[in-house]
C-alpha cells in the first residue's frame, strides 16, 4: 500500500498437551513451546509492529513456586527483543546450574516462561499511545490462581464508554477508560463471581478449603463466564485469555470480523490470526488448519479437553475484506487467489482506459503488497490478447504465413518494475517546502521501462489518503514521459472509517472524501453536508440500535466515476504533464472476488454493528466542527 495506515494486532496461543519431558524426548528441548511461539509471532510481525508481548503459565506447580511470566516490548524489533530476553535468562539459569541442562523437572521448576500455555501478541498502536502500559498481554493478578487473568487480542469495542459504566455499576474503579482494560475487567469481574459462588458451594459439599481448590478448576465453567462477560460487547475482536491454573480461551466476534484459525493434534492446540503462521510453524496442511466459527469460544481446559461452545448468537457473516486485500500475508492460499482474481476483475475498466492499445500499455504495480493483484491483472491481459490471437488467425485461415504468424504470436502484455520503494529512506527535515521533495523520492524509477507516448497501468492494493501517491509516486512516474498513467486500486474507494481495530478513523483523511466535498462545493449543494451534520447531531443521545448513518447521503449525489475523476484531478500536481487517471474496483467485483469475507463498511457505510452507525456520524460532527480527534 503506498498510503502507510497503522492496521490490525495479532495473537497465537499455544498449549502443548503433553508433559514437558515429552518435547524434551521428541524434538530435544523442553523450550519447543517457546521456539514455536517465536516463530508463530515472527510469522505475523506484518500484523503489528509497535510492541509484542509474551505470556506464559506453568500448570501444577508447587504452593510458593511462580508459575504466570510475563515479557513485553516497545523496542523497534520488539519481538526479537522480548525473545533475546527470554534467551538471555534461559540461558543464565542454565549456564549458572548445569544440573538444569538435562532435567527438566528442575528446567520447569526455576526457569521462567518454560510452559504448557503460551500466549503471544504483535501490536500496532491505534491510538497513537505506544507506551509500554498499551502493550498486550495485559495481567490481572489474585492470590487465588483460578482469579489470576491473562488477555491480549486483536480487538477494538465501539461502545467503552457503555461497558466502562457497566463496571462502575458493578461497583468496580477502572484504571482507564480504554477497551483492553474494560473488557479484562469485564471477564474479571464474572471470573471472581464464578469462582466465589463454586468456593461456597463446595464448601457446603463438605470439602476443605485446600480441596475446594482443585475441584474449583475442574467445575469452572469458562463458556459461562464469557457468556455474561461478552453480553454487551460491540465491535470486532478475537481476544484469548489465560486462567492462572490453567484454562485457556479465544473468543471471536458474532459478526466474524476479526479472523481466527486453530490446529488440534494430540501434542497440541494452536490458535493464530493468520492460517499461514500455523501452517508453516507446525508443517501442517491447509486443511488442518480450521477457521473459529462467529460467535464461539474455543475453550482448553486445564485437563487438556478442548472443546468449541457458541457464546452468543452468531450474526450475518461479515468478515473485513480490507484484511483479505491487505493486511493478511498473502502466502495464504484462499487469498493469494482472492487478490489475483482482483487484480484479474478490473481489467474490462483498465482495458477501456487505454483504449484496448496493449501494444503501447506498460503494466506494472506499486511494491509490494499489490504484487498479487499484478499477476491477475496480467493474466487477464494475456487471455485477452490470446483470444485476440486466436481470432485474428482463424480469420486468415491455412493460408497463414510463417512471418505473419510470428508477428501475430510475439504480441504479449508489457510488463516492468517500473517503481522501486526505498525503504530506508527517511523524511527527518521538518520544514514543508523541503520534506515534500525527500517525499517524492521514497520511490524511484526503472528508467528507460517506458517509452515516450506509452499508457502506464501501475496497481496498488488500496488508495486511502493519496498523499504517497501525489507527492511522490506521480511526481516520479511523470519523469518516464508517459503519455497517460492510470493508477489501479485493487480496493473500492475508502469512504468510512473503520473502528473494529484498524487506524483509519478520521473522515477527512480520505482523499474519496475530499473528492466528494470538492464535488459538493463546485456544484453548491453543501446544504447537503449542514443536513447531515444537523441529523447526527440528533443522534448524539439515542441507543446505537435507533442511530443511522447519515454520511451515506454525503456520496449520493455522486457516480464513483464522478468521485475517481476528481480524486484524480486532487492527486494531479500542476507540474505533471501526462494525463493522471485512477480506476477502483467495484463493489460488486469485490464481493466476486472475497465471496467468504463480504465486511465492506470501509467502502459502503454498512457496519456490522450498530456501534459503527454512532461512530462514522461522530466522525462526521468531528470533520464538520473542525475536531481534530478519533471518532471512538
Amino acid at each position: 500500500m503506498s498510503d502507510a495506515i497503522k492496521h490490525e494486532c495479532g495473537i497465537s496461543l499455544i498449549r502443548l498437551l503433553k508433559p514437558l519431558e515429552y518435547y524434551k524426548e521428541k524434538y530435544g528441548s523442553a523450550f519447543y513451546g517457546v521456539n514455536k511461539m517465536y516463530l508463530m509471532m515472527e510469522k505475523q510481525h506484518n500484523r503489528g509492529q509497535d510492541g509484542a508481548g509474551f505470556a506464559s503459565i506453568k500448570l501444577d506447580v508447587p504452593v510458593g513456586a511462580r508459575f504466570m511470566s510475563r515479557v513485553r516490548s516497545i523496542e523497534q524489533q520488539p519481538i526479537q527483543d522480548i525473545f533475546d530476553k527470554i534467551n538471555h535468562r534461559i540461558n543464565s539459569e542454565l549456564l549458572e546450574h548445569p544440573e538444569y541442562n538435562d532435567d527438566v523437572a528442575l528446567q520447569k521448576a526455576n526457569i521462567p516462561y518454560i510452559g504448557e500455555l503460551l500466549l503471544g501478541h504483535v501490536r500496532y498502536g491505534t491510538f497513537g499511545r505506544n507506551s509500554m502500559e498499551s502493550v498486550h498481554p495485559f495481567l490481572r493478578q489474585n492470590n487465588w490462581m483460578h482469579r489470576n487473568l491473562i488477555v491480549a487480542g486483536n480487538f477494538n469495542m465501539t461502545n467503552v464508554h457503555e461497558l466502562f459504566d457497566n463496571l462502575v455499576q458493578l461497583g468496580q474503579h477502572p484504571k482507564d477508560m480504554v477497551d483492553t482494560v474494560t473488557v479484562m475487567e469485564k471477564i474479571g469481574h464474572f471470573l471472581d463471581d464464578a469462582v466465589a459462588k463454586l468456593y461456597k458451594q463446595i464448601k457446603k459439599e463438605g470439602y476443605t478449603k485446600r480441596e475446594a481448590s482443585t475441584l474449583i478448576a475442574d467445575r469452572l465453567k469458562v463458556s459461562k463466564i464469557l457468556k455474561r462477560a461478552a453480553k454487551n460487547f460491540d465491535g470486532g475482536y478475537t481476544m484469548a485469555g489465560l486462567l492462572g491454573h490453567g484454562d485457556a480461551f479465544v473468543l471471536r466476534d458474532p459478526g466474524g470480523i476479526r479472523p481466527a484459525y486453530f490446529y488440534q493434534d494430540d501434542e497440541v492446540v494452536v490458535v493464530a490470526s493468520e492460517r499461514p503462521a500455523i501452517q508453516t510453524v507446525f508443517n501442517v496442511k491447509y486443511d488442518d488448519v480450521k477457521e473459529l466459527d462467529p460467535g464461539h469460544a474455543l475453550i482448553i481446559k486445564k485437563s487438556g479437553r478442548v472443546a468449541i461452545d457458541q457464546i452468543l448468537e452468531p450474526k450475518e457473516r461479515l468478515a473485513c475484506s480490507f484484511e483479505r486485500i491487505y493486511f493478511s500475508r498473502g502466502s495464504d492460499k484462499e487469498i493469494y487467489q482472492e487478490r489475483k482474481e482482483l487484480g484479474k476483475l478490473l481489467f474490462p475498466q483498465i482495458l477501456k482506459s487505454i483504449n484496448s492499445d496493449i501494444k503501447h500499455t506498460v503494466f506494472s504495480y506499486i511494491p509490494n503488497t499489490a504484487e498479487t493483484s499484478f499477476y491477475g491483472m496480467v493474466k487477464e491481459a494475456q487471455n485477452y490478447l490470446n483470444k485476440n490471437k486466436e481470432e485474428e488467425i482463424l480469420s486468415i485461415g491455412p493460408s497463414i504465413s510463417r512471418e505473419k504468424l510470428h508477428e501475430i504470436l510475439k504480441v504479449r502484455p508489457r510488463i516492468e518494475k517500473v517503481a522501486i520503494k526505498d525503504a530506508k529512506l527517511r523524511t527527518f527535515i521538518t520544514q514543508d517546502s523541503s520534506r515534500d521533495d525527500l517525499v517524492a523520492h521514497v520511490y524511484d524509477i526503472t528508467y528507460g521501462s517506458v517509452k515516450k507516448d506509452d499508457n502506464l497501468v501501475i496497481i496498488d492494493d488500496s488508495i486511502v489518503r493519496g498523499t504517497t501517491l501525489k507527492k511522490s509516486i506521480i511526481r516520479i512516474l511523470d519523469r518516464l514521459s508517459p503519455k497517460k498513467i492510470i493508477v489501479v486500486s485493487s480496493a473500492p474507494q475508502i469512504r468510512y472509517p473503520d473502528c473494529y481495530g484498524i487506524d483509519m478513523a478520521k473522515l477527512e483523511d480520505f482523499v474519496a472524501f475530499k473528492a466528494a466535498l470538492a464535488l459538493h462545493q463546485e456544484r453548491n449543494t453543501m446544504h447537503i453536508v449542514d443536513e447531515i451534520y444537523q441529523k447526527s447531531l440528533k443522534q448524539i443521545n439515542q441507543p446505537d440500535k435507533n442511530v443511522v448513518n447519515y454520511v451515506k447521503e454525503f456520496y449520493e449525489p455522486f457516480t464513483p466515476q464522478e468521485i475517481s475523476v476528481k480524486i484524480g484531478e486532487l492527486l494531479t500536481s500542476e507540474n505533471i504533464k501526462a494525463e493522471v487517471q485512477i480506476i477502483y474496483q467495484t463493489i460488486e467485483n469485490l464481493h466476486i472476488a472475497c465471496p467468504k469475507n463480504l465486511g465492506d463498511w470501509y467502502f459502503t457505510g454498512n457496519y456490522p454493528t450498530d456501534g459503527g452507525n454512532r461512530v462514522v456520524n461522530k466522525a462526521f460532527i468531528n470533520f464538520y466542527e473542525g475536531n481534530n480527534q478519533r471518532a471512538y
